[in-house]
């Protein structure tokens, strides 16, 4: 029996294990690398361990270092988590060499299933379907194409190439972020097929010779081939959901599966289902399942790891809907290009539970308040799921939720994965794995543009309270109020795309907005000719204001505005979307000038290479260089046409962000 488990992983996957073990008694070790010393999955664990690793992710790669923290903290099992070694069957051999009972499936089966080409061989004489697949570039016969990374999952090393002009370099990008994803840079290459969709099931098998479906999970939702959305029960005819179960039990049993497993399938547009992989290892989606099973599945992790029998044999059937949504730190209308920072707030309304069963709202978080964000590891934040006895209820509450969260600090995928849920394609089950390349409306923020004033109008009143509060006299007297009344007071933000946002208001003797504009005249002065009007603006009463909550009357409907202020950023959060600004001083600091058509480095990283020389002719939109960060490699492209005058940061250099990596001239004559 584990008395002592340690997870040889971090982030909201640890914790996830941990909140188990707590439930059945079970001890808990983590480890964790200098950069994660202070992160909450090490605070959940009774000890922690230090690993040494001359980068922070490497250090969760050190199969010594691991089997060593479990020696010296007296562990005596294993839990591998996903990503890492999750699927690296030295690993698992090493775990169970040293004595420790290793929670997975065999290193054998790892081994089997984690050469995805031997793989699909075994699994093609089961008589599985399969789609046509090349592990030499030179005979692919037919596109589009997909290359993948024979090692790991994730979306990881994954390229789609329309031709064969763009498929060798998309072999060796794939590679280059293989190897640096799982330490193994072999790569395939596999038949696309164009609105395809993604399932997936479920399978658990024990020492005993079962092995079960726990049912079928969509996850066609997708950016960068990796999931973002998922669900259970997937929308399926009963025949289609059949036959995914048999085929996923019998991919099991051909490799006398052990442990929690999934089954990874592309159902056509014609209803062919193509077998993709089998990933040997808990699944990141793997709430939706428990939520409508009922089961814990780390809980039968463990059982199974000591030798128990399942306690189930046959597909149980589905209780309700779950979806989920992996809340990620990012942004969207920037390719994805990942995010840093501080979390200086994280709270996410109604949520009934964290790690475990919730009839309603479950959040799976590897952050918390005050969180950093860092480069080293992949972006997701956090998984929230909703539970309830729809699929539209449950898109409903999920949706819900996450508009109303407080998510400040740090960019996110928050807007976009509202837009999808409460979109018409999604709530028609019209899915497929190019959802978001079809449906460019759901990048839109949910705050509409035309709304921006008045949440800058909110963050300039709470200011103005604020300061009020703060007063060492006269406190009660509203701020900037003069008796023979002359300029309005001047608050000035950027806000979303840098754009400038000068709010002007002014409040009378009782503490009432008297009137308000934005970047002109007020409304009751004199338009001169050629400046901006403000008659668009809406009429604002002010109901009340403090430090961090305003109350506006906006055309006659009351709307609360929550803002949060850390420094000069402004965090607001009304009934109909978000808003992060940055407030102005109102003497700007000289600054270094910049050289015209300078890229800066968005987030901290590696200039892994560079493709073009000084004195070089560039036109728009072409690749200058490639920066490696957060797992995955980021295109750096021309602005414009012109000629490349500056490549200051050499290949194999870090920088760190806003460091200067190109400067193209528009101007500049190679002549």
């Amino acid at each position: 029996m584990i008395t002592k488990l340690l997870v040889a992983n971090r982030g909201e996957i640890a914790r996830r294990v941990f909140a188990t073990c707590r439930a059945l008694g079970v001890a808990t070790v983590a480890v964790h690398s200098d950069a994660d010393a202070d992160a909450p999955f090490v605070a959940d664990a009774d000890q922690a361990v230090r690993l040494p690793g001359d980068t922070p992710a490497e250090t969760y790669l050190r199969i010594d270092a691991i089997l060593d923290a479990a020696r010296r903290s007296g562990a005596d099992a294993v839990h591998p988590g996903y990503g890492f070694l999750a699927e690296n069957a030295g690993f698992a051999a090493a775990v169970t060499d040293a004595g420790l009972t290793w929670v997975g499936p065999s290193a054998k089966a790892i081994a089997a299933m984690g050469d995805k080409m031997a793989a699909k061989a075994l699994l093609a004489d089961a008589g599985v379907p399969m789609l046509p697949t090349w592990t030499d570039p030179a005979e692919v016969t037919a596109f589009p194409v997909l290359v993948k990374a024979a090692a790991g999952g994730g979306g990881r090393g994954m390229r789609i190439v329309s031709d064969a002009a763009g498929l060798a370099e998309a072999v060796a990008g794939a590679r280059r972020e293989a190897a640096a994803a799982f330490g193994d840079g072999t790569v395939f290459i596999e038949r696309y097929v164009e609105r395809g969709r993604h399932v997936e099931v479920q399978v658990f098998g024990d020492t005993h010779g079962t092995v079960v479906a726990l049912g079928v999970r969509d996850c066609s939702i997708q950016r960068r081939h990796q999931k973002i959305v998922e669900e259970a029960p997937g929308v399926l005819p009963d025949d289609v959901r059949a036959a995914l179960h048999e085929a996923a039990v019998a991919a099991g049993r051909a490799v006398d599966y052990v442990g929690a497993g999934t089954v990874e399938f592309l159902l056509a547009p014609d209803g062919q289902v193509h077998f993709l992989e089998m990933n040997t290892r808990l699944q990141v989606e793997h709430p939706v399942t428990e939520l409508t099973t009922g089961l814990d599945l780390v809980r039968l992790q463990l059982l199974v790891a000591e030798g128990e029998p399942l306690p189930v044999t046959t597909t149980p059937p589905a209780d309700g809907h779950a979806i989920e949504v992996r809340l990620c730190a990012e942004d969207p209308a920037q390719g994805f290009r990942p995010a840093t920072g501080t979390l200086h707030r994280f709270a996410i309304p109604g949520v009934a539970a964290e790690f475990g069963p919730a009839r309603g709202l479950r959040l799976d978080s590897g952050v918390v308040d005050g969180s950093t964000v860092s480069v080293h590891y992949d972006s997701m934040l956090a998984k929230l799921v909703a539970w309830a006895p729809t699929r539209a209820e449950a898109a409903r509450a999920l949706a819900g939720a996450l508009a109303r969260a407080e998510l400040h600090g740090v960019a996110t995928n928050r807007d976009l994965l509202v837009r999808v849920l409460r979109s018409a394609e999604f709530t028609a089950v019209d899915l497929d794995t190019g959802f978001l390349g079809r449906h460019p409306e759901v990048f839109a923020p949910l705050l509409p543009a035309e709304q921006l004033p008045v949440a800058a109008l909110a963050a300039a009143l709470s200011g103005a309270a604020a300061r009020r509060a703060a007063a060492p006299v006269l406190a009660g007297l509203p701020s900037g109020w003069r008796n023979v009344p002359s300029f309005p007071q001047v608050t000035r933000f950027t806000g979303p795309g840098d754009e400038e946002i000068e709010v002007r208001y002014r409040l009378d003797r009782t503490g009432n907005l008297a009137e308000w504009g934005r970047k002109g005249p007020l409304l009751t002065d004199p338009v001169e000719e050629g400046a901006p009007v403000n008659t668009e603006l809406p009429v604002v009463e002010l109901v009340t204001a403090t430090p961090d909550r305003v109350l506006l009357d906006v055309d006659g409907v009351r709307r609360a505005f929550r803002v949060h202020r850390v420094g000069s950023s402004v965090f607001v959060d009304g009934p109909d979307g978000a808003a992060s600004l940055t407030e102005l001083p109102r003497l700007p600091v000289p600054t270094a000038e910049l050289a015209a058509g300078s890229l800066l480095a968005p987030l901290p990283g590696a200039v892994t290479r560079v493709h073009v020389e000084v004195g070089q002719r560039v036109a728009a939109g072409d690749l200058l260089l490639t920066l490696e960060a957060m797992k995955l490699e980021h295109p750096v492209l021309a602005p414009a046409d012109g000629v490349v005058t500056e490549l200051p940061v050499p290949a194999g250099g870090q920088v760190e962000t806003g460091a200067v990596l190109a400067v193209v001239d528009p101007e500049e004559d190679p002549q």
